[in-house]
């Protein structure tokens, strides 16, 4: 669903924009249109980059015990203890 937008542009930029979008063979609201969602994908982009790097710093920041197996077995022996009292 497409909805109007109104913006205040300088009037020199309107013309120049315009001129390219008829260059271009595409509409000013389509142009903007694609600029403000190439701006969302790199803000997600950045994100994701951003979670990686959280990630790789912490890898390694825990140290498991030598006896352990799985987080698996480990939770079936807490849902057993629990359910069962074994």
């Amino acid at each position: 669903m497409n909805s109007k937008l109104t913006l205040s542009i300088n009037q020199v930029v309107i013309e120049e924009a315009k001129k390219y979008a008829k260059s271009s063979g595409k509409s000013l609201s389509n142009i903007v249109e694609e600029y403000l969602k190439s701006l969302a994908i790199a803000e997600k982009s950045n994100k994701k980059k951003t979670s990686l790097k959280i990630v790789r710093e912490l890898k390694g920041s825990v140290k498991l015990p030598k006896n352990f197996t799985s987080y698996k077995e480990i939770l079936q022996d807490a849902l057993i203890e629990k359910y069962l009292g074994k």
